[in-house]
């Protein structure tokens, strides 16, 4: 996953779990805006999501921050 992917999630889970609490739930549609202004970027999650992990359709923002930040 590219760096500027990677800091996106961070940031987003980050300010999600500000503002709804440790338990906030997200799905990684959460990274981009309604707009599908950049695919790849998109398939890219999308592929980390899905394919490489198998995660639910949404996922606790701590566990996710907590993946990337690891590089898992």
């Amino acid at each position: 996953m590219r760096a500027a992917l990677r800091a996106k999630i961070i940031d987003v889970c980050d300010r999600k779990i500000v503002q709804k609490g440790e338990n906030v739930g997200l799905s990684f549609y959460a990274f981009f805006a309604n707009r599908n202004d950049d695919p790849p970027l998109l398939m890219e999650a999308a592929t980390w999501w899905i394919e490489t992990h198998r995660l639910d359709h949404f996922e606790k923002a701590v566990k996710i921050r907590d993946m990337v930040q690891r590089g898992v």
